[in-house]
């Protein structure tokens, strides 16, 4: 069904909780998980022009490649193939470049919950992730629920 999956991540406790559903269903499939984290200059409020703010750039590729490693280390726990990646740009363009540049079949990530107004000021990341990529893209809102695998069998009967 899916051979390559994306768990873009910040570290935060929905993209854990989506990392952790994508391994499970990673190791059901027996598909890959990429792991992505994408330092975006605007959300972290550092543009690379003095010494100091490359600096806090390093700190965020730091963090992104620890954050990255925790669901490699989830993965290699259960037994799935982890690829891992940091990249530097807006979060939802280069989400939308690694699908298409690394054949991945389907994402998964978590919401952070924005408010009505943030979102509609902002828009959330998932929002722009599923209008830029075309591919499936599964939102996780809370910690993953096993009644799921039945949705995921049945779907996998009813198409396959």
């Amino acid at each position: 069904m899916y051979d390559s999956i994306l768990v873009p991540t910040d570290g935060s406790t929905q993209a854990m909780y989506a990392a952790e559903e994508a391994i499970r269903l990673a190791a059901e499939l027996e598909a890959t998980v990429h792991a992505l984290y994408v330092v975006d200059a605007f959300e972290a409020k550092i543009v690379p022009i003095t010494k100091e703010e490359d600096g806090k750039r390093d700190e965020y590729e730091a963090y992104g490649a620890d954050v990255t490693g925790e669901v490699a280390e989830m993965a290699e726990d259960a037994g799935v193939e982890c690829v891992t990646a940091v990249r530097d740009g807006v979060t939802h363009d280069q989400i939308a470049s690694y699908v298409d540049e690394n054949d991945v079949e389907l994402v998964v990530m978590g919401s952070r919950g924005l408010t009505n107004i943030e979102e509609m000021l902002l828009g959330s990341t998932a929002d722009k992730v599923i209008r830029s990529v075309e591919v499936p893209v599964t939102v996780v809102h809370k910690q993953p629920n096993e009644n799921l695998d039945w949705m995921i069998r049945g779907a996998d009967t009813v198409h396959g």
